[in-house]
């Protein structure tokens, strides 16, 4: 893959000669997402989803980048990952999805971070906590209006503006969480969005906020107070219909360690699945699902049948996997570039055509499962983020 050319920044945790993978994190590419979904959101203020350490990015690299870019609040999914947040914003909002744990009101107190609602039980918890130490702490309200997993129902939503309980508190944000955004046909989008202005009707005065990523693509423009992006800011395609308006943000290459010839009718890799039809030439990397890329990328049948399998570009040039993703090593049929390439060579895993939601489609899963289990074990390389 092409090197990226600005200021380079490593992470000090794995030196790349050490490391059989490279991953590459343009934190130029991250804050130019921020801002043109900032254009998009309208008068609307565009936070920041920075949860499972900011997408597989670094949160203590991302965040700062973000703020630099102008963005002032964050979201994460847990309290520990807040606290990583705030060390590095210590001026930020930062709210927690997750909700509140049991006892953590002092944690969220000492730091200044927000839970986020989403059940009587937690209401009160907070309520309590607050009515104890003298102050009315904020916190949003998440009211569930189709996902089922988390969040008040819609008549619970509805109901609570009668409560008393809501003098004890600051309620800083109601909020509720798209469907299925990114398929713009869905019914349920105008269903959601109607549900979630009654509740705001029926709780007036507190900021609101519903679209993430593909819900600010959305023709009705649910806008709301402020939106909140995640997969998008990290290069993922909003609107899978359409062109991604995103700059690619992450790029991984593996290291081929080495190299060799499989005769025809000999098999690669754990159980035989994969059968070289001829002599194949064959590149091992050493990268496997225990830096998180997925297993389910393995390639099954013979050489030159065509499958929906994992794939590398070797100086540019499509190569498919070969036989199982192991925990350390993946396979690849290079015997296209077997007159150029060679042991220590680097080879795009993400990166040019292999975009987070092509190697997630290859994989049978989606970018953002790519993303997010990116590994401890790879070298990282931050370019840019300074402006």
């Amino acid at each position: 893959m092409t090197k990226l050319s600005s200021r380079t920044e490593h992470s000090g945790r794995i030196s790349e000669d050490a490391a059989g993978g490279l991953l590459h994190v343009d934190l130029d590419a991250l804050a130019a997402n921020w801002r043109a979904l900032r254009e998009r959101a309208g008068g609307a203020e565009t936070a920041a989803v920075v949860k499972a350490d900011a997408y597989g990015t670094g949160i203590e690299q991302a965040v700062p980048a973000l703020l630099r870019a102008g963005c002032r609040t964050f979201f994460v999914a847990h309290l520990s990952e807040a606290l990583r947040a705030r060390a590095v914003a210590p001026d930020a909002t930062i709210y927690v999805l997750n909700g509140l744990l049991t006892g953590t009101g002092p944690t969220y107190a000492q730091h200044d971070l927000r839970p986020v609602l989403g059940s009587h039980d937690e209401i009160e918890e907070w309520a309590a906590f607050c009515r104890a130490g003298g102050k009315r702490f904020k916190a949003a309200i998440h009211v569930d209006t189709g996902m089922n997993r988390l969040g008040l129902t819609v008549e619970e939503g509805l109901a609570l503006g009668s409560r008393e309980i809501l003098r004890d508190f600051e309620q800083a944000l109601l909020m509720s969480h798209f469907v299925g955004a990114e398929e713009t046909d869905n019914p349920l989008n105008a269903r959601q969005i109607e549900a979630f202005q009654a509740v705001r009707q029926a709780l007036p005065g507190i900021p609101a906020s519903l679209a993430n990523s593909s819900g600010i693509y959305l023709a009705q423009k649910p806008h709301f107070d402020l939106v909140r992006p995640g997969y998008a800011l990290y290069g993922g395609n909003p609107t899978p219909d359409h062109a991604n308006p995103m700059r690619p943000v992450v790029g991984l290459e593996g290291r081929i360690i080495q190299l060799r010839w499989v005769e025809a009718d000999q098999t690669v890799g754990y159980n035989g699945r994969w059968t070289a039809r001829d002599r194949r030439r064959i590149a091992t990397i050493s990268v496997g699902y225990a830096d998180g890329y997925p297993r389910s990328a393995s390639a099954r049948g013979h050489s030159g049948e065509t499958l929906l399998a994992g794939m590398a570009l070797v100086a540019g040039h499509p190569c498919p996997f070969a036989g199982t993703v192991s925990m350390d090593l993946i396979a690849i049929d290079v015997t296209e570039m077997s007159d150029t390439v060679k042991r220590g060579d680097a080879v795009t895993l993400i990166g040019g055509e292999l975009t987070v939601d092509e190697v997630g489609r290859r994989a049978g899963t989606i970018g953002y499962e790519i993303l997010t289990n990116l590994g401890s074990r790879y070298a990282r390389t931050y370019a840019g983020g300074q402006g």
